[in-house]
C-alpha cells in the first residue's frame, strides 16, 4: 500500500466526516465515529485536524460544492439559456431519499441555529444560488429568450426556495413527490416565470 500524503489523507478525512454526520447527526458525531468511518485511530484524525470542529466544517463545505460549484461548471459550456435553466434545475434536487448530499445538509440545517459557522455556510450557500439563478434569467432576457415576470432576483429567490422544499419532501419520502415529480414542479413555476415553455432539444 502506498503511503498517501497529507492532502489525500485530509480528503479522505472529509469523506468519513461526511459519512460518519449522515450516520450520526452533526450534533452527534464524535472524533471516536470519524477515526471508525476512516478506519485511523483517534490520534491520526488530530494529526491532521487537532479541531474537530473544522473538519465538521470541510466536510459540510465539501459536501456543498455539487450545489453550486458543480452546478456552474456543468452549464459553463452551453449557450442556450432554456438549457441552463433547465440544468439548474434539475440538478438542484436530490437523486433520491437517501441522497448522501442532501442528507447532509439537512443536517446542517438542523444544527445552523446552534452553530454560526453552520448557519454562515448555509447563508453563503443560498446566496450563491440565488446568484446562479439570477445569472440565467437576465442572460435569458438580455437575449430575448424569457420575459420575466418579476425581478430577476425575486424568480432566482424563489426557484432555491422551492428547490429547498422539494427536496425536503424527497428526503422525506413523500409517496408522490420524487426527482422528476419535484423538478416538473419547480419547472411549472419557471414557465410562468420567464414566459417560455422550456422545451429543450435532449
Amino acid at each position: 500500500m502506498t503511503r498517501k500524503n497529507r492532502a489525500d489523507r485530509r480528503l479522505d478525512l472529509i469523506a468519513a466526516a461526511h459519512r460518519a454526520i449522515i450516520r450520526h447527526g452533526t450534533d452527534g458525531v464524535h472524533l471516536n465515529h470519524v477515526a471508525e468511518e476512516a478506519g485511523l485511530t483517534s490520534g491520526a484524525v488530530l494529526y491532521h485536524y487537532p479541531q474537530l470542529g473544522d473538519l465538521l466544517v470541510d466536510a459540510h463545505h465539501a459536501g456543498m460544492e455539487r450545489f453550486y460549484e458543480q452546478r456552474l461548471k456543468r452549464i459553463a459550456g452551453m449557450r442556450d439559456p432554456v438549457e441552463k435553466l433547465v440544468v439548474t434545475i434539475r440538478s438542484g434536487l436530490p437523486h433520491g431519499p437517501d441522497d448522501p448530499d442532501v442528507r447532509l445538509l439537512n443536517e446542517l440545517g438542523g444544527a445552523a441555529p446552534r452553530n454560526r459557522m453552520y448557519a454562515l455556510l448555509l447563508t453563503t450557500l443560498y446566496d450563491r444560488q440565488v446568484s446562479l439563478y439570477q445569472s440565467v434569467l437576465e442572460t435569458g432576457a438580455a437575449l430575448g429568450t424569457f420575459t420575466l415576470a418579476d425581478d430577476s432576483l425575486v424568480i432566482a429567490r424563489n426557484l432555491v426556495a422551492l428547490e429547498d422544499a422539494y427536496g425536503y419532501r424527497i428526503t422525506a419520502r413523500h409517496p408522490v413527490i420524487g426527482p422528476e415529480e419535484a423538478a416538473e414542479l419547480i419547472l411549472a413555476y419557471a414557465r410562468t416565470a420567464t414566459n417560455n415553455p422550456l422545451k429543450t432539444s435532449h
